[in-house]
């Protein structure tokens, strides 16, 4: 088997070209759904967020065939202590940090991830995972890769968060999901708004309108709460750039799906998704504050529910939300499981005992950090 670490890929060269096809070919392929990690979003990312040499790219290879594909950067910090590891690249704007790895060669690219890292001088301390779903093929295939190698693994925190899956209409659905006082009182919101002026709802179908939706979407976003803290995309042109060249190349690889609820032909709320394999993940929702009586936010849920619903080609959506979201919780009933990993590395000399007592240090902070928690 083959294994190789890269630096970041020159995409503004045709040397990027055949890699991004080898990605491509590889993300079709794929055990797991991970948009995120997808080529056209995982390219606008390393173009627009990563530094010089900040992200490195594992690859596993069963010969000439690329069977996983690992971002991963050095941090100084693992968490609160001042311990130095390695970790999957999760950027501001990602939300799921499952590897993509090919179907039936789960274990063999895991395998090789980790013998890379282990023989990787750059790899400080051990590999720390996040954003992955304990019920994932990458999850399945750490346990039995640590257990088959006697490597030293731990789940170090879990959550759930809100998902959609349901093979109801979307109708049936939020019947069956939202109570009838929330159903009525979001009718009458909507009766409401359509007194104002007509209310449209829509899917971004044509090319050509990519970028002026973009844009509106970023103008939106910063009008509201994240502007004035600083924390919307178009507040740094970095992340605006990013999110300009992803939903792009998203539109052009099929993977985009952005919703709007207009009122007189004006958005007073967005929604972006970015769909992969069977499923698709919620990525950013933008309202316009000035109609916040009216519930936009949920409004544009409602459709975003019969959008999913009515495509037979989304068999499932990810809400990337937070834990205890107040409002996506109460509109999705399924919940997916998000699990940390810290995974132990090996090594020779005093890169083996080094990354032994990081990994060591941590778990035991960790443990005495519980057990204090528990006797409070």
């Amino acid at each position: 088997m083959d294994m190789a670490s890269h630096p970041l890929p020159p995409y503004s060269h045709p040397a990027g070209v055949p890699q991004r096809a080898r990605w491509e070919d590889l993300a079709v392929q794929a055990a797991e759904a991970n948009a995120f990690y997808a080529p056209d979003m995982l390219a606008a990312a390393i173009d627009h967020l990563a530094a010089d040499g900040d992200v490195r790219l594992i690859e596993a290879r069963e010969g000439d065939r690329l069977i996983g594909l690992l971002p991963v950067t050095v941090r100084s910090r693992h968490g609160r202590l001042p311990i130095g590891c390695v970790g999957n690249w999760v950027h501001d704007h990602c939300f799921f940090g499952a590897p993509m790895i090919r179907q039936g060669h789960e274990a063999a690219a895991w395998r090789s991830f980790l013998a890379q890292l282990d023989e990787a001088p750059w790899a400080r301390g051990f590999l720390h995972l996040e954003a992955i779903d304990a019920a994932g093929a990458n999850a399945a295939a750490i346990e039995a890769v640590c257990v088959e190698q006697r490597r030293g693994w731990r789940e170090i925190h879990r959550y759930d968060r809100a998902m959609l899956r349901s093979d109801l209409t979307a109708d049936a659905y939020w019947e069956s999901q939202v109570r009838a006082k929330k159903r009525k009182e979001l009718r009458r919101l909507q009766k409401r708004l359509a007194d104002l002026g007509v209310v449209e709802s829509r899917l971004l179908t044509d090319r050509s309108d990519v970028a002026r939706w973009c844009g509106e979407f970023l103008a939106l976003e910063a009008s509201g709460w994240k502007g004035r803290e600083g924390t919307a995309m178009g507040c740094k042109p970095a992340d605006a750039a990013f999110f300009r060249a992803a939903c792009a190349a998203g539109f052009d690889a099929g993977r985009l799906h952005m919703l709007r609820l207009d009122l007189d032909g004006r958005a007073i709320a967005m929604l972006v998704n970015f769909r992969h394999g069977a499923g698709a993940f919620s990525f950013k929702i933008a309202i316009d504050e000035e109609y916040g009586r009216f519930s936009p936010g949920v409004l544009i849920e409602i459709a975003n529910l019969h959008a999913v619903q009515d495509d037979s080609a989304i068999g499932w959506m990810d809400s990337c939300a937070a834990p205890d979201h107040p409002m996506i919780d109460s509109l999705w009933a399924e919940r997916r499981t998000i699990v940390q990993y810290r995974i132990a590395l090996h090594g020779q000399g005093m890169t083996q005992f080094q990354r032994a007592a990081a990994f060591a240090i941590a778990n035991g902070v960790e443990s005495a950090a519980r057990l204090l928690k528990g006797q409070g």
